[in-house]
């Protein structure tokens, strides 16, 4: 049985209704999404195109020339991705979503040559947050902390 839910963008330019007729979601870390929402992943709920109904049709921005990625203009919120041709599907970001969707992740989607660097990250944010203590300490500070700097380790 199909659930209806709502969602759009942080200004509420766009919205949309949907047909959800599951509970599975999937991260995506292909360096396409990586780029498009400045992040190492995102979540997606993948869904029928002719089970969206936009109340106010999004901006489209052309990914790539294999694929779009539905938007609003004003506040830049990214609200999903669908390939040009070929298919009926498209996926919605979950965060997009107004209730907090109770959907469970599955195997995350990537491409081995996209695959992020997060052992990297980790520890080059490591690294900072080293230095950052020490100049801490080096000021004087017990705690070791820099005012006004944070460096999150994921």
């Amino acid at each position: 049985m199909a659930d209806t839910m709502t969602g759009g963008c942080a200004c509420g330019r766009v919205r949309y209704t949907v047909q959800v007729h599951d509970d599975d979601a999937y991260l995506c870390h292909c360096r396409m999404c990586q780029r498009a929402t400045g992040s190492v992943s995102i979540a997606f709920k993948s869904v029928k195109q002719a089970d969206v109904t936009w109340e106010q049709e999004p901006d489209w921005y052309d990914s790539s020339p294999i694929a779009q990625r539905p938007y609003c203009c004003e506040c830049g919120t990214s609200l999903g991705f669908k390939f040009r041709g070929g298919s009926d599907k498209m996926d919605l970001t979950v965060a997009s979503f107004d209730e907090t969707p109770a959907f469970q992740a599955q195997a995350p989607f990537r491409r081995r040559e996209h695959a992020p660097r997060v052992a990297q990250h980790r520890r080059a944010a490591g690294n900072a947050h080293r230095r950052l203590s020490r100049a801490g300490r080096q000021m004087g500070r017990s705690d070791g902390e820099v005012s006004g700097v944070s460096v999150s380790v994921c």
